[in-house]
């Protein structure tokens, strides 16, 4: 009988998720005293409902809509030769990114490779003044020389485990939860 793989365990709540927001919230607003060049653009698809939550919050500490994007980096991963044809979502960044303080948002930071795509990607929208990367969750496993400057939560994972975030408006059930990959019996782990 091959093992049960066990059910997904809850890691953050929906008041734990909105107790970092509100942690990233502050520290963005701490290094930007007045917001006034800030943009978030949202890395599709996990980022952009917690760049749209970071900018209803931001925008009532600055007293100014702050604008957001959401930017697809299918076709800029260092993988496409190894996927089926990737599922292209929509980029739409409706102001000029040049001389603007970017702040690149995403729901996890695990190997750093969809960032560096979304580094990319921007890249081709123009020249930022500068980029700035903030993450609702860092589980580490870095695999190239990435880091957030706003973080959430870090959160100790095993590079198999799968985390999936899960970010509703209003009274939904937001939450962040951590499939844990199955021991390998026999030998080492």
């Amino acid at each position: 009988m091959p093992p049960q793989t066990p059910s997904p365990a809850v890691l953050l709540s929906a008041s734990a998720i909105e107790s970092a927001v509100a942690r990233m919230s502050r520290a963005i607003a701490d290094s930007h005293p007045n917001g006034a060049d800030v943009v978030l653009i949202g890395i599709q698809t996990g980022g952009v409902h917690l760049a749209r939550q970071l900018a209803s919050r931001l925008g009532a500490v600055w007293k100014h809509n702050l604008p957001v994007g959401q930017l697809d980096v299918a076709m800029h991963r260092d993988d496409l030769d190894q996927r089926l044809a990737p599922k292209v979502h929509p980029t739409a960044i409706p102001f000029d990114v040049t001389g603007k303080e970017v702040i690149l948002v995403d729901d996890v930071l695990f190997t750093g490779r969809t960032t560096r795509a979304a580094l990319g990607a921007l890249n081709d929208l123009g020249r930022p003044k500068r980029v700035q990367l903030a993450v609702l969750i860092d589980r580490g496993h870095r695999e190239l020389p990435i880091q957030a400057d706003f973080i959430g939560s870090k959160l100790a994972t095993a590079p198999a485990d799968r985390v999936d975030v899960q970010l509703i408006d209003g009274d939904g059930a937001s939450q962040v939860t951590i499939q844990r990959a199955p021991l390998k019996r026999g030998g080492r782990s």
